[in-house]
């Protein structure tokens, strides 16, 4: 099947970048991104390409480019469903809060109600495609809900699942290591596969069965994540033996059995993916009776979450064992660099922990708002909403959020940091003024000679 039109349900931070590339290289194909959310589809058709819902560097471009040419933006999903030949369903797939699973099983409630909507609208046949990071054998799930419509409409359904790291989204679409699609129709694998062909190297387009695909995603994010909690778990022991865990990663990374990549040291790793897919793994493990392999998967959860508290712990013991009432400047809310992403980000949990002993923080992210930082601590009720908003501000600008702070914690990794009057920053503190150095990007002996305690994660 040519494809003219493509509809891609949810216009978040893979469908978005996705489907911006998607039309960018295929100028001949329609794309409509449809979402139920009205302020974010007002959102991605802003005059002021600044203000789209998503930052990613690269993105704006692409987007002022194929935008009302072939790009576009609505709330009439029923319409887009009904137009396309290929469907992406790009929705939120959470860890489930409730229920059976809870804390570890993907929540699957809006791919039910994408596939549900499909089923009641397609009145042509229509190849579906998972986008979104989903449990293996979903597919399996959406086949039955589409084939059981009483309709003749034949539903094809294909897994390709996204391998995007956020910051960098643009660039891993445009020269992707691999694209993987998964599916039982041959003929509808080559279609997908064609419109990848645009700008994708053939024989770098896997084709595997629906369940390899799934599953892909799944253990190639819980092998990235195990990277990140490995290199921390040395991180403490560098502490402890005085050796230098940058120094040890560039050792190991040099190995080319090993590489390089996913052994930053930090105070943790977040985002939408490595965790909620571990415990995804770890469920589907344990419904299998693996304990020993689910035990194993769990374990990398757990060294990212003794991370996040050690972190904390220690700004406490530093700070004379009491924050209470003491301020402490954050830099950086999202989960990394060049994304305003939050999800599961190191900050929110370290904030938290801070929070409980009752200090003060002030935030400043480059691109992250004080509505998106409250709603983040919010959604952990560990306290109301009234006493998160008194006691964690965001600033419009880094200076302000250390304005006579007694510490500073970096949370994110962002690159303008570096560049700030250091000296300026500590003239203005407390003293003595103390640096957490949570993403390891400053110079130690550099703060050191302006007056800081410097402390930073495995050295």
């Amino acid at each position: 099947m040519k494809i003219t039109k493509i509809c891609c349900i949810g216009a978040g931070y893979v469908g978005g970048p996705t489907m911006a590339v998607i039309a960018k290289k295929n100028p001949n194909i329609k794309v409509t991104i449809v979402d139920i959310n009205q302020a974010r589809i007002d959102a991605w058709n802003d005059s002021d390409v600044s203000k789209l819902p998503i930052y990613e560097p690269g993105l704006a471009d692409i987007v002022k480019e194929t935008r009302g040419k072939n790009l576009f933006f609505s709330t009439d999903i029923n319409k887009a469903i009904d137009e396309s030949e290929m469907i992406f369903i790009s929705v939120n797939t959470p860890t489930k809060t409730y229920g059976k699973g809870k804390g570890m099983a993907a929540d699957l409630k809006y791919v039910e109600l994408c596939a549900r909507n499909i089923a009641d609208v397609a009145k042509t046949d229509k190849i579906v495609v998972e986008k979104s990071t989903l449990p293996v054998r979903t597919a399996q799930a959406i086949k039955s809900i589409l084939d059981n419509t009483g309709s003749d409409v034949k539903f094809d359904i294909l897994s390709n699942p996204e391998f995007l790291a956020e910051g960098t989204a643009i660039q891993d679409l445009l020269n992707p290591d691999r694209v993987l699609i998964g599916g039982e129709s041959e003929e509808a694998i080559e279609s997908l596969a064609n419109v990848y062909g645009s700008w994708v190297p053939q024989e770098q387009i896997l084709r595997t069965n629906v369940w390899s695909s799934e599953l892909s995603k799944l253990t190639a994010n819980a092998f990235l994540a195990q990277r990140i909690s490995s290199i921390n778990a040395i991180s403490e022991l560098c502490e402890k033996t005085e050796a230098n865990v940058d120094e040890v990663a560039k050792a190991i990374g040099m190995d080319s059995r090993i590489g390089s990549k996913f052994l930053k040291s930090s105070v943790g790793f977040g985002g939408s993916c490595f965790q909620k897919d571990i415990l995804n793994l770890v469920y589907i493990a344990r419904s299998y009776n693996l304990q020993a392999v689910a035990d194993y998967w769990e374990q990398v959860i757990i060294l990212n979450d003794h991370q996040k508290r050690r972190f904390a712990d220690n700004i406490i013991s530093t700070l004379y064992n009491t924050v209470s009432g003491k301020k402490i400047g954050f830099l950086g809310w999202a989960f990394k660099k060049d994304t305003n992403d939050t999800r599961e980000s190191a900050a929110i949990y370290v904030a938290d922990h801070l929070l409980n002993e009752q200090a003060k923080i002030a935030v400043y992210d480059p691109k992250v708002s004080n509505e998106k930082m409250q709603s983040d601590l919010n959604y952990l009720n560990t306290r109301s909403e009234e006493e998160n908003s008194k006691l964690i501000q965001a600033t419009a600008t880094p200076y302000e959020a250390l304005k006579d702070a007694h510490a500073v914690a970096i949370m994110t990794e962002w690159d303008e940091f570096k560049a700030y009057d250091w000296k300026k920053i500590y003239n203005e503190m407390k003293k003595p003024a103390f640096i957490f150095d949570g993403r390891n990007i400053l110079d130690k002996t550099e703060m050191e000679n302006i007056g800081f305690e410097y402390s930073s994660i495995g050295q």
